[in-house]
């Protein structure tokens, strides 16, 4: 990582989400301070923010279900918005899989009101100033799910340590939102969810 002038860090608390700007040219990078926690990343163009990373057309863009090292996550207008730049975790993160929602939670059997990671997205996004009305399909960093043989999904526990991080460059002036990923009815998140941290390196 090179050098920068100034860190800003947000935390994420467990549970919730966080917007922050980030600079063309500028580093955001996402850790599990205490590991195995999913994030759920967003991110929108400032300048016109229907324009947004999408999961579906970087993995055309990639050829693969998550970018390596040096390689880009591309917007609805196949524009590159973030480069991965570094990951000291153990790479393993999704792209398949849609934000949880209230109607998530209803399906797996919980009553009553449930953080997640939509609701997250929409009111980090509002403080924003972006208003949210089709949630995006998100990059989970930290979550490990894989098919197996038959096809299937197999949903683990993140393998991220504490302190494990993604790096990314904004490639465009962008608004990215990070959601610490409340689900807590599929063992996704090691023993129950925590929180993230996020840094702007200016």
């Amino acid at each position: 990582m090179k050098p920068t002038s100034s860190i800003t860090r947000v935390d994420v608390p467990a549970r919730q989400g966080r917007a922050v700007r980030v600079g063309a040219g500028h580093l955001v990078r996402v850790s599990t301070p205490n590991g195995a926690q999913v994030g759920d990343l967003f991110a929108f163009v400032s300048a016109d923010p229907a324009e947004h990373l999408s999961a579906a057309h970087t993995r055309g863009h990639v050829n693969r279900l998550f970018p390596r090292v040096g390689e880009q996550f591309v917007t609805t207008g196949r524009r590159p918005i973030l480069t991965l730049v570094e990951d000291t975790s153990p790479g393993r993160h999704d792209m398949l899989i849609a934000a949880c929602d209230p109607a998530r939670y209803r399906n797996l059997g919980h009553r009553g009101p449930h953080a997640s990671c939509a609701e997250n997205l929409t009111t980090a996004a509002r403080e924003a100033g972006i208003e949210i009305t089709t949630v995006p399909q998100p990059v989970n960093v930290f979550m490990d799910v894989a098919p197996d043989a038959a096809g299937e999904l197999e949903w683990r526990s993140s393998p991220a340590a504490p302190g494990a991080a993604v790096t990314f460059r904004a490639e465009l002036d962008c608004v990215v939102v990070v959601s610490a990923c409340p689900q807590d009815l599929v063992g996704i998140n090691g023993r129950e969810p925590g929180p993230l941290a996020l840094e702007i390196h200016h």
